[in-house]
């Protein structure tokens, strides 16, 4: 059974003759009789009653046949429906965008260009989730989203990936602090201080513990907080400093932005599930992404 017997078979049962059927389908006549008759066999039941094709009379259908029949409708609309959508995704009139990211580059980064992207395919979906790249990893393996931000450490065989952003990590300290003198900042330094930082699960943060633990010291956690607006008034009002991306930092801050000493660059990359290509839309976003960098 194919989806051309089923759609013979309803246009069968809508026209009510072989005749105009098949005139319909633009089939000569013995095939489209042919074509049932195969499918009756197939199947071991008799679909049409032939017995009741007298002239002027519509063809019925016996019992197994309109059963046949009501699952041929269902199949038949799916089917028109799937092409349509397929056909309005490949025109990206229709399509759906998930995408994981850090909490920094979903508040500094991704803004203007979602935007910018979304005045370019206004029929575009974009569903945005907010998570440590951790996260957005295993998100990713599950197949909760379609593309996620990770760093590069995070980057495996399974995946595909683009780079996305190059940028420096910094020491955020406020005004009157006293590393604000400093040019740059060791990570010596900088634990000698009490610090503010995101949870368990965010790029930096596994950083600075990797760091300290090589040092043989340990981060003074004052505060943790996934609200990067949070993290910075922290900063700005002398509680404690952190590190954030230079993003982050914008000119009405009352925070300075000091390099580490040595400087730190962090990579995170655009990445996708090689088993799971990627749709029209997808791409169009990622390629998006990577051309505005």
């Amino acid at each position: 059974m194919d989806i051309r017997q089923l759609k013979y078979l309803d246009a069968l049962a809508t026209a009510g003759s072989f005749t105009l059927a098949a005139k319909q389908l633009h089939i000569a006549q013995p095939a489209l009789s042919q074509s049932i008759m195969r499918l009756e066999q197939e199947l071991g039941v008799t679909l049409v009653d032939r017995h009741s094709q007298q002239p002027k009379r519509k063809v019925r259908l016996t019992a197994e046949g309109e059963a046949l029949h009501q699952h041929a409708k269902i199949i038949n609309q799916q089917l028109t429906q799937a092409k349509a959508q397929l056909q309005a995704m490949a025109n990206y009139s229709q399509g759906q965008v998930r995408i994981a990211v850090p909490g920094m580059l979903g508040s500094y980064y991704l803004p203007s260009r979602l935007m910018a992207f979304k005045h370019q395919y206004p029929n575009l979906k974009l569903s945005l989730f907010e998570a440590g790249t951790k996260d957005t990893v295993k998100m990713l393996k599950n197949e909760e989203v379609d593309i996620a931000i990770v760093s590069a450490e995070d980057l495996d065989d399974e995946f595909e990936s683009r780079l996305l952003v190059h940028e420096q990590m910094v020491v955020a300290v406020g005004q009157e602090h006293t590393l604000a003198s400093l040019d740059s900042v060791t990570l010596a330094q900088f634990i000698e201080h009490e610090v503010v930082i995101f949870k368990s699960g965010y790029f930096h943060r596994d950083w600075l513990i990797k760091e300290s633990k090589a040092l043989n010291r340990e981060l003074n956690i004052a505060f943790e907080t996934n609200l990067t607006h949070l993290i910075k008034q922290i900063v700005a009002q002398g509680f404690a400093i952190s590190s954030v991306l230079e993003m982050v930092i914008e000119s009405g801050d009352k925070i300075l932005a000091k390099p580490f000493e040595p400087a730190v660059y962090i990579d995170l990359h655009i990445a996708w599930k090689k088993a799971r290509p990627l749709s029209r839309a997808d791409r169009a976003f990622m390629e998006f992404l990577v051309a505005s960098v």
